[in-house]
C-alpha cells in the first residue's frame, strides 16, 4: 500500500507537470502569433518596451524573436540602449500573391506603360511581364505573349468625344478577360443615339484615347470590323469559343479613322 500512494504521488506531479508545459506552450504559441502581428504594424519598437508589453523578460523576448527568425519572418534587431527591433523592410514583396483578375490587370497595365515608352517606367517591366506571365498556364503563356502589340496607346480623345464621356459604370472583368484569353464576347452596345444593339464581338486590340478606351473587334454579328467604345459597353457576358487574332492590317482603317467611328 505505501508504494502504491508513492506512485500515485508521482503520477499526480508528472500530471502536474505535463499540464503546466502544455500551457506555457499554448501561451508561448499565442505570444509569438500576438509579437508577428506587433512587428507587421511597422511601428517603432524596442526590445525593452516589447518586453513591457508582452509582461516577459528581456532574455525570453529575444528567445521569441528567435523562434520568429526560425519560421521565415525577417526579424532585424540594432545594438545599444533598447535595442530597436522591426521587420526588414522589403519582408512581404517575395510573399506578394495575385488573383487571377488582379494579373490580369497589371498585365493590361504594364502593356499600357511600355507603349508610352517612358524610360522612367520600362526600366524594370521585362523581368516584371516574365514573373508574372510564368504565374500563368502553359495555353494562356501562348496567348498573352503578344500582349503589349494589341494595346495602343494614341493621342488624347478630341474636345467632341470628351462631351460625351463619362466613366464606365460596368465593371471591365469580361471585356478584359476576353481580350487576353481571346475568347468570343458577347455585348450590349449603346451607340450615339442610345439605341442599343447586341452584339457578339472577337475583341482584338485596345486603343486608349485617354481617357477614352476602344475595343477594336470583328463583329462576328455583322462579319465586319467595328470599334466600340468601352464606356458604352452596358452589358458583357464571356463566351467559351476562343478565336485566332487577325493580321493588324485589318484594323488599319479603323484605327486611323477612331475618331469618327462611334463618336
Amino acid at each position: 500500500m505505501l508504494l502504491w500512494n508513492r506512485l500515485s504521488r508521482i503520477y499526480a506531479i508528472i500530471c502536474h507537470i505535463r499540464s503546466m508545459n502544455r500551457a506555457c506552450t499554448s501561451d508561448r504559441l499565442e505570444r509569438l502569433d500576438l509579437l508577428a502581428s506587433r512587428l507587421k504594424a511597422d511601428e517603432a519598437m524596442t526590445l525593452a518596451n516589447l518586453a513591457v508589453e508582452f509582461r516577459v523578460s528581456v532574455r525570453t523576448l529575444a528567445r521569441d524573436l528567435s523562434i520568429l527568425r526560425e519560421r521565415g519572418l525577417p526579424v532585424e534587431t540594432e545594438r545599444g540602449r533598447g535595442g530597436g527591433v522591426r521587420l526588414d523592410r522589403h519582408w512581404g514583396v517575395g510573399r506578394l500573391s495575385l488573383t487571377y483578375r488582379e494579373a490580369v490587370d497589371l498585365l493590361a497595365s504594364l502593356a499600357i506603360a511600355e507603349q508610352l515608352q517612358s524610360p522612367w517606367l520600362i526600366a524594370n517591366l521585362d523581368s516584371i511581364r516574365r514573373k508574372l506571365s510564368a504565374s500563368f498556364s502553359p495555353s494562356l503563356k501562348d496567348r498573352i505573349s503578344g500582349l503589349r502589340k494589341r494595346i495602343l496607346v494614341g493621342r488624347p480623345a478630341s474636345a467632341m468625344v470628351l462631351q460625351g464621356f463619362a466613366a464606365p459604370a460596368l465593371d471591365r472583368g469580361d471585356l478584359l478577360t476576353a481580350f487576353l484569353e481571346l475568347r468570343v464576347l458577347r455585348i450590349v452596345y449603346e451607340d450615339a443615339t442610345r439605341r442599343l444593339s447586341d452584339r457578339i464581338i472577337e475583341p482584338q486590340l485596345l486603343l486608349l484615347n485617354y481617357p477614352v478606351w476602344y475595343v477594336i473587334a470583328w463583329d462576328l454579328s455583322r462579319q465586319a470590323v467595328r470599334s466600340f467604345r468601352c464606356d458604352r459597353i452596358a452589358a458583357a457576358d464571356l463566351r467559351e469559343e476562343t478565336f485566332r487574332l487577325r493580321p493588324a492590317g485589318d484594323f488599319a482603317e479603323a484605327i486611323d479613322g477612331i475618331e469618327a467611328i462611334s463618336p
